[in-house]
């Protein structure tokens, strides 16, 4: 599993963008969120293959976040 805090994500349509772009990487078989209005939230991906962590911070800047760097 790979955790990846996101900056910006505040109500389900955030989760819902965030894991339609990830779902889209091959190798991944699911997307959970821990959604926490107001700071970085936890994104839980599990996947059947390595997943180049470029691959994932572009999948959620396609979705519109930022992935907390602290």
């Amino acid at each position: 599993m790979i955790d990846v805090r996101v900056r910006g994500m505040t109500c389900d349509h955030c989760v819902q963008s965030v894991r339609a772009e990830i779902l889209r990487i091959d190798g991944v078989q699911s997307v959970a969120v821990d959604l926490t209005p107001g700071d970085a939230s936890v994104v839980h991906v599990v996947a059947d293959q390595p997943i180049e962590f470029e691959a994932l911070a572009a999948a959620i800047d396609e979705a519109g976040y930022d992935i907390a760097h602290d």
